[in-house]
C-alpha cells in the first residue's frame, strides 16, 4: 500500500475559485482524506508543504506525443521504436511540467498508453485516438503533390490515415475503436502542417462526418474534429462532433452551435506562436510556414468570442518537434483574454469533463485520483506562474511524488 501525507497546503477549489487550508492523505493512488491535522500510517511518506499552493494535476487535451519533428510527412519513414523512444522523452517532460493527464490528438496508440500505465514510460496518463481520419488531400494526407501511392500501414508511425467515403470512414473508425481509442479524430478542414490543402477548405461530406459520429457514439466514445473556419466548425458541430480543435476563425453562429450541442472548444494558441518563431528550424516546410499567419491573428479573437459567449473551453497546446518545451506558455497567451481561474479550469475540471473523467481527475476531492501540482506562488494572482517550472515544488501522480518540475 502506498501512503502519502501532504501537510498544511493551500488547496485550490477549482470550481469555486477559492483556497482553503488543509492536509491531504493519498492511499493507493486516491485522495482518501482532506482536512486539518491528518495522521498517516508509520510507513507513509510525509511532506510538509508549509502553505504551498496545491492544484489538481494539469490536463492538456491536445498533444501529439509522437510528433518529434514538425516535418510530419517524415514520421512514417522513421522506425516505430525510434518514434516510441522520442515519445517517452516528450511525455517525461510533460509530466515534469505538471501535466499528469494528456489527450493525444493523433499519433499515439495503445502501446504507449499501456507502457505508461504499466510504468514502462514515466509520463502523463494518455488518452489516445490512434491515427486521425482524413480525406484524400486533407489535413491528414501528408503526401506532396508529386506523390501518388499512400502507405497507411498500421505499423508505420504517423498522425493520419486516408479514408474516403461513408463505408471507408466507418471501417477506419471501427478499427481505431477496436484498438481501444478513447475518441476518434477527424480532419474537418485544411491545416498548417499539410502540404496540399487550403486553410479555408472544408473536408469530409456531412454524410461521412455523421457516419464517424455514429460509430463513436455506438461505442460510447466521441469525435474530435480539427477545424479552423466558421464554416468547417459549424458543419462539424451540426454533425454531432463533441470537441473542436483550434477553431481560430469561428463566428457568432459557431458560439450558438457550441452551446446548443453542449460541445467543447480546444484552442491551441501556443503552437502558432511557436511555429512562427521556430517552425522552420524544427522541420516545418516553407509552404506550411506561410500558412501560420492566417490562423495566428484569429486565435485570440476566437478565444475572446468563445469565452464571452459561454463556450466550454479546454486547454490544448498541439506542439511539434523541439517546440514541445513551450507547452505551458499557453497559460500566458490565454491570460491575455481570460481570468486566471478560467484558464486553470480549462486545464483541470473542464478538461476532465471532456475526457469523460469528471470526478476522477481535475479536482482535489476525496475519491479522486491523487494527481496534484504543488506551487510556490499563487497562480490566481499571476497565471504565468504555471508557465515556469521553477515554481513547481512537486508533481504528484497516482499518489506518488514523481517530479520536482525542474528541467522540463
Amino acid at each position: 500500500m502506498s501512503d502519502l501525507l501532504l501537510r498544511d497546503g493551500l488547496v485550490l477549489d477549482v470550481r469555486s475559485g477559492d483556497y482553503f487550508e488543509a492536509s491531504l492523505r493519498c492511499v493507493d493512488g486516491r485522495i482518501v482524506e482532506i482536512g486539518p491535522g491528518l495522521t498517516a500510517s508509520a510507513e507513509a511518506r510525509i511532506v510538509d508543504l508549509a502553505g504551498a499552493v496545491v492544484l489538481p494535476g494539469l490536463i492538456d487535451a491536445h498533444v501529439h506525443v509522437t510528433a518529434a519533428t514538425a516535418a510530419l510527412g517524415d514520421l512514417p519513414t522513421w522506425s516505430p521504436s525510434y518514434v516510441a523512444a522520442h515519445a517517452a522523452r516528450i511525455m517525461g517532460s510533460m509530466l515534469r511540467r505538471g501535466f499528469t493527464t494528456v489527450r493525444d490528438a493523433a499519433g499515439a496508440d495503445y502501446g504507449l498508453a499501456d507502457a505508461q500505465a504499466e510504468g514502462l514510460i514515466v509520463g502523463p496518463r494518455l488518452a489516445f485516438c490512434g491515427k486521425a481520419l482524413s480525406q484524400t488531400g486533407g489535413h491528414g494526407d501528408l503526401r506532396g503533390r508529386g506523390a501518388s501511392a499512400a502507405d497507411d500501414h498500421p505499423c508505420c508511425a504517423g498522425l493520419g490515415q486516408v479514408a474516403d467515403g461513408v463505408d471507408a470512414v466507418r471501417v477506419a473508425a471501427r478499427n481505431e475503436l477496436r484498438k481501444g481509442a478513447h475518441h476518434i479524430k477527424v480532419m474537418a478542414s485544411g491545416g498548417v502542417a499539410s502540404p496540399t490543402d487550403r486553410i479555408d477548405s472544408t473536408q469530409y461530406s456531412m454524410e461521412e462526418l455523421r457516419a464517424v459520429v455514429e460509430e463513436a457514439e455506438a461505442a460510447n466514445r466521441y469525435v474530435a474534429a480539427h477545424a479552423y473556419t466558421a464554416r468547417a466548425v459549424n458543419r462539424a458541430l451540426e454533425a454531432g462532433v463533441r470537441s473542436i480543435e483550434h477553431g481560430n476563425l469561428i463566428d457568432e453562429r459557431s458560439v450558438e452551435l457550441f452551446l446548443a450541442h453542449d460541445a467543447y472548444l480546444v484552442p491551441t494558441l501556443v503552437t502558432y506562436w511557436a511555429l512562427k518563431q521556430e517552425g522552420k528550424a524544427h522541420g516545418l516546410p516553407a509552404d506550411s510556414h506561410r500558412k501560420v499567419d492566417e490562423v495566428l491573428e484569429g486565435g485570440l479573437r476566437a478565444l475572446e468570442r468563445a469565452a464571452r459567449g459561454g463556450v466550454k473551453l479546454v486547454y490544448g497546446s498541439d506542439l511539434l518537434g523541439g517546440m514541445h518545451r513551450y507547452q505551458s506558455h499557453e497559460f500566458l497567451l490565454r491570460g491575455e483574454v481570460q481570468q486566471p481561474i478560467d484558464v486553470i479550469r480549462s486545464a483541470t475540471v473542464t478538461a476532465a469533463e471532456l475526457l469523460g473523467l469528471a470526478g476522477e481527475i481535475g479536482e482535489v476531492e476525496v475519491g479522486a485520483r491523487a494527481d496534484l501540482v504543488v506551487l510556490d506562488r499563487d497562480p490566481l494572482t499571476e497565471v504565468g506562474v504555471l508557465a515556469a517550472t521553477r515554481h513547481i515544488v512537486h508533481v504528484v501522480q497516482e499518489g506518488r511524488i514523481v517530479s520536482d518540475g525542474k528541467a522540463a
